[in-house]
């Protein structure tokens, strides 16, 4: 039996899937019973307490498990320049999770390209000061290369697989291969469209193969994230 963690971005639990759910405890309280494991979009655009993390940390069985998404003050604001203080003080902020901790997300712009001098130097600092799992989503073309894919694995990140794929080689995971990341952000429209039941057995399949992975829903926009995480379920339970 493979180790695979299905959930969404966000816990938010629309009300056409709430039958799902217990009726008891704060959202997240009840997503936890559900899915064990979230992603954590909110830290993208602003700051949380630790206070807020620990309290969320409390909220979920031992077996649950956060991705903590880098904010986007480092990744596109700064582009991962010159922001050292800021990764500091995030890292600060969601160590309150402690070993509930799962993974680390760094997203970045289409529009930032690779560039060794920038992007190797900033992982090997943050690799510094954090060792678990690290997952990067580039959204560049030059990223997608086998020199970049090996400097990534010499550094421990995982690329994301991801849908839709920006370029072919973005469906597939790179990097360290340890652990995947699956982001599914919904096709054709990004975080509109559902998946259909054929595609999500593809999904299915593909996890089986994997022995540590990842699987997030991000077509949370009409809800459609909460009936693909419950239906994936479905059906790694009948394999």
């Amino acid at each position: 039996m493979t180790a695979v963690r299905v959930g969404c971005a966000g816990w938010s639990i629309p009300r056409a899937h709430a039958a799902a759910f217990p009726t008891d405890g704060s959202t997240l309280e009840r997503y936890a019973q559900v899915f064990d494991c979230v992603e954590v979009n909110s830290s993208f655009y602003r700051p949380h307490r630790p206070a807020t993390w620990r309290r969320w940390a409390d909220s979920v069985p031992a077996g649950f498990r956060f991705s903590a998404k880098m904010p986007r003050a480092i990744s596109h604001d700064c582009r991962l320049r010159a922001c050292d203080g800021l990764v500091t003080a995030f890292l600060d902020q969601i160590g309150e999770l402690e070993d509930k901790l799962g993974w680390l997300l760094l997203q970045l712009p289409p529009s930032l390209a690779f560039d060794a001098s920038v992007a190797l130097p900033f992982l090997a600092r943050l690799r510094e000061h954090y060792a678990g799992p690290l997952a990067c989503e580039p959204r560049h073309a030059s990223w997608f290369k086998a020199e970049v894919d090996q400097e990534l694995r010499t550094l421990r990140v995982s690329r994301v697989a991801a849908d839709p794929a920006r370029v072919p080689r973005a469906a597939l995971p790179g990097g360290d291969r340890h652990q995947v990341y699956l982001r599914l952000h919904g096709s054709p429209r990004m975080y509109y469209d559902a998946y259909a039941p054929q595609a999500l057995e593809q999904v299915a399949r593909r996890l089986q193969r994997w022995t540590q992975g990842w699987c997030l829903f991000d077509n949370t926009t009409l809800g459609h994230a909460t009936a693909n995480a419950l239906a994936l379920q479905r059906m790694l339970r009948g394999l």
